[in-house]
């Protein structure tokens, strides 16, 4: 093993911090930024030093920041407003703030632009879980991800409430702070984590940056529409979303910039790391990302054993023990810290795990050198589901059969 890939001591694991907002969008991002002011500066901080690696200034940025802007605005206008609050709050440029919501967009555009000079740019890891009634001992969905990223990251990430406005529900999200949303579940018992891909598509059109899609998602009190703020909103490059509902209903969505393909759960299961698993999927397009991430080849497959055994019988505590595995570390589905091909520290910044049905989420931040979690609630606002029954006329009675 060389040097580079040997893991890192760190002395002092952070506490996630919560920050609660309310109002209408402007008011809330000043209040956000106002609350998250010191972590968010520590996110602009380190991403500044990986824009100065690859010889780009600000100019740039508010460059690309304003090439967005009306995209952002034709999705959802809303998230213009907030993202200057934040700014406001937090005493930054509101273009920081954009590049925060938008960062590997943003910076992958301005490798384009400088005619593909490289960028530092690593890939975003992470492994995903979902494990639907069937399978667990209480028969509630528990959603769960490891966020593999930057290590600095656990510096600059909070876990957010935000109190429903204009008809959304109550929302529940961790992210990187300045950002509007990463893994989380709303009121309505929808959850959504999302996990790094990569294909030959990335970057032909300039799509929604991912963070505003995950957050329209959570926006939303109905699965259907959830699922196709994921299924149809154009993006700039791949990412695999993983959405579920606290009635049983989970999908893994497979995106590419311009096509979308499902991947459904086999033994009460959905597990995905950063490969792309589509039969559907990998006859159309070519997998570009597995040469950065080789280790995603065999994480997701590690979760699946790991939690096979137990299944009917799942619990929190056997998904926890999944998403520890240490097999291969520091190639392992709980990264250590360790310094990456591009000299960045990278680790496993959190393990996330909910369980919406009862309001609870979960995080422990560095879970390899720390298995101390910490736990959030919300306030569910679930709507009943009715079976109603199949024969509803005397005409559709047993035995009975009616011709057009």
């Amino acid at each position: 093993m060389d040097n580079k890939s040997a893991p890192i001591e760190i002395s002092a694991v952070p506490v996630c911090p919560l920050v609660e907002v309310s109002g209408p969008p402007r008011e809330r991002g000043r209040q956000y930024g106002e609350q998250a002011a010191a972590l968010v500066r520590n996110g602009i901080g380190h991403y500044s030093e990986q824009l100065e690696a690859g010889q780009l200034s600000w100019t740039d940025v508010e460059a690309l920041v304003a090439k967005f802007e009306p995209t952002i605005a034709a999705y959802d206008a809303s998230y213009i407003d907030e993202m200057h609050g934040i700014a406001e709050g937090a005493g930054v440029p509101y273009e920081a703030i954009v590049m925060l919501n938008a960062r590997t967009e943003i910076l992958k555009l301005a490798e384009r632009r400088r005619d593909s000079l490289p960028v530092p740019l690593d890939p975003d890891g992470c492994t995903g879980v979902i494990a639907l009634p069937d399978a667990t001992a209480s028969g509630r969905i528990i959603h769960a991800q490891n966020w593999d990223w930057k290590a600095a990251c656990a510096h600059s990430s909070v876990v957010l409430k935000i109190k429903g406005h204009d008809g959304a529900p109550d929302m529940i999200t961790f992210t990187e702070a300045g950002a509007l949303a990463r893994s989380g579940f709303n009121a309505a018992g929808i959850s959504i984590t999302a996990n790094y891909l990569e294909c030959d598509r990335d970057y032909i059109r300039l799509g929604v940056p991912l963070a505003l899609i995950r957050r329209k998602v959570l926006q939303q009190r109905h699965l259907a529409p959830a699922m196709h703020a994921v299924y149809s909103t154009p993006k700039s490059a791949a990412n695999n979303i993983m959405i579920a509902h606290t009635a049983g209903v989970a999908i893994d969505f497979e995106c590419a910039s311009d096509e979308t393909f499902q991947v459904h759960a086999q033994n009460g299961l959905i597990v995905h790391a950063n490969h792309w698993q589509s039969p559907v999927a990998l006859t159309k397009l070519r997998e570009c990302g597995v040469n950065k991430t080789p280790d995603s080849l065999y994480r997701d497959m590690r979760v699946r054993q790991l939690l096979e055994p137990h299944v009917g019988a799942l619990t929190v505590d056997h998904v926890k023990a999944a998403l520890f595995d240490d097999f291969e570390t520091p190639w392992s589905v709980c990264r250590p810290p360790r310094y990456n091909s591009d000299n960045n520290l990278s680790a496993t910044v959190a393990m996330i795990v909910m369980e919406p049905a009862l309001g609870r989420f979960e995080v422990a931040m560095l879970p390899a050198i720390n298995r101390e979690f910490s736990s959030y609630s919300l306030e569910m606002d679930i709507r009943p589901t009715t079976a109603f029954p199949v024969l509803t006329s005397p005409s559709m009675r047993a035995g009975s059969r009616v011709c057009a």
